[in-house]
């Protein structure tokens, strides 16, 4: 179930191409039959349950995983990490767990992200300074950039290691469960950031997540991942819980439908 690219991205050539993905992981087939497309300027939420399949999709694409059968293109080349350095962010799920003994301000986590082979041993770069901070503003941590990281809540090292990804001045950003361990002001917080980086900075955003609700809300497309693309489309259009139980193939364990009984408070609750 895909809805059709509008004429306005028919224009422009794609991100990401995907054609007829499959990726087998410890002898099972973990993709199959896959096929995406990704342009400049869309924020898409993946979701899908457990084991089905998204990290795998996003690690390659980042070229960590080879297919089985089918391709990616990405920027018109075959997915290569050494090639991504200053176009593709990735922040996966571990990204802002550091060991308690690691001790890095927020400035030097960021000013991680600026180092390549080639200027590894040179911490004097023109401009770095002002990349570092730009993208400690645009994540809104300028008030605690010299604070141990060790010691921010988990919602600000989310948006640290977003700013690791940024001050790459990276165009395209992959990011894999970013809002898990994230309490709701928080969650709330860095999807509007990430909103805000689609409609003002121009980035492309591939978000995995298992919030359901939070990707309805902020998403302007939504990708249903189970082995198979389930359904791939506009987030106004994704599908309830009955037609997706139909779309992943669940049948009813109930001869008939279940009734739900009426909750004795929920005229008190609705007064």
């Amino acid at each position: 179930m895909q809805a059709k690219a509008t004429e306005e991205e028919c224009c422009d050539p794609p991100i990401l191409e995907v054609n007829n993905l499959s990726v087998i992981r410890s002898g099972k087939i973990v993709l199959k039959d896959v096929d995406l497309t990704v342009h400049k300027g869309e924020f898409i939420g993946l979701v899908g349950p457990n084991g089905s399949g998204k990290s795998t999709l996003l690690l390659s694409i980042l070229g960590v995983l080879k297919p089985h059968t089918g391709s990616i293109s990405i920027y018109g080349n075959v997915p290569n990490p050494r090639n991504f350095f200053g176009r593709i962010g990735w922040v996966s799920q571990a990204a802002s767990y550091l060991p308690q003994q690691v001790k890095l301000s927020v400035r030097e986590l960021v000013m991680l992200g600026t180092i390549n082979s080639e200027n590894l041993f040179s911490w004097f770069v023109s401009g770095r300074k002002e990349r570092v901070s730009e993208a400690i503003k645009m994540v809104g941590l300028e008030d605690v950039e010299n604070m141990d990281v060790s010691r921010l809540s988990g919602g600000q090292r989310q948006r640290a290691v977003i700013a690791r990804a940024l001050v790459t001045e990276a165009e395209f950003l992959l990011l894999d469960e970013p809002l898990v361990g994230m309490d709701r002001d928080a969650r709330n917080s860095l999807l509007k950031l990430l909103d805000q980086l689609c409609h003002n900075s121009g980035k492309t955003i591939l978000m995995v997540s298992h919030d359901l609700t939070a990707i309805r809300q902020t998403a302007h497309r939504m990708i249903f991942l189970e082995e198979k693309i389930r359904f791939d489309g506009p987030t106004s259009l994704f599908p309830d819980l009955e037609t997706l139980a139909d779309l992943r193939g669940i049948t009813p364990a109930h001869d008939s439908p279940v009734q739900i009984q009426e909750i004795p408070w929920a005229e008190e609750v609705s007064e």
